[in-house]
């Protein structure tokens, strides 16, 4: 009797991890060639070493039934993938050029502030890059301005893809732990991904690693 079929998800985690540095390696890698498939891919070696090794990370998860990638245009996606990562619900998508692609809970002129403010902090990290990784040994690439308790008021997070560098930017507690994260990066790589035309996948696709 053949083995059920699994389909494989990167995780919230899985999805963060990948997007947010550029560095290629084998991990990261994998999970991009998830998210350039139009739908979770059918997975069917259960004692696969490396996969096994991603899933007991909570990089990706196993799924008894396919999904596919959110299908609206990018623009009518945001507008419900957005406010479940922001505490207040406010939040915005930013490109690397400071120009906002979507938001929710800000006015027009606060929305055009974050995103040109997330292009000068993008300016400012890279000019001190050096001195964030290999002095202060800190790798993280994400900004935020906090309360006196130390809790973000308002963050900027980078989210690469290929070669395009997009900011989220979140008011209030970050919920980046959420299911909507999976489907906001999936959706920028079917959209900007550098495998996606190169890639068509159906339910039923096997990828290997």
């Amino acid at each position: 009797m053949d083995a059920p079929r699994r389909f494989l998800l990167p995780t919230p985690a899985g999805a963060y991890f990948a997007a947010a540095a550029q560095a290629e390696d084998r991990l990261r890698g994998f999970i991009r060639l998830l998210f350039a498939q139009p739908a979770s891919p059918a997975w069917h070696d259960e004692d696969d070493g490396f996969v096994r090794r991603l899933a007991t990370a909570g990089w990706i998860q196993y799924l008894d039934a396919p999904r596919c990638a959110p299908r609206d245009t990018i623009e009518a996606a945001l507008q419900s993938l957005l406010p479940p990562l922001a505490g207040s619900r406010s939040a915005l998508l930013a490109d690397a050029h400071g120009f906002h692609l979507a938001s929710t809970g800000f006015t027009t002129p606060q929305a055009e502030a974050l995103a040109a403010l997330s292009a000068d902090l993008a300016s400012l990290h890279s000019r001190h890059q050096r001195v964030i990784n290999q002095d202060l040994r800190l790798y993280g690439s994400a900004w935020s301005i906090p309360d006196a308790a130390g809790h973000s008021q308002i963050g900027f997070w980078p989210l690469y893809v290929g070669s395009h560098r997009f900011v989220l930017i979140l008011a209030g507690v970050p919920h980046l732990n959420q299911p909507p994260l999976v489907d906001l990066v999936w959706l920028l790589h079917q959209r900007y991904g550098p495998l996606a035309s190169v890639l068509p996948a159906t339910a039923d696709s096997t990828v290997t690693s």
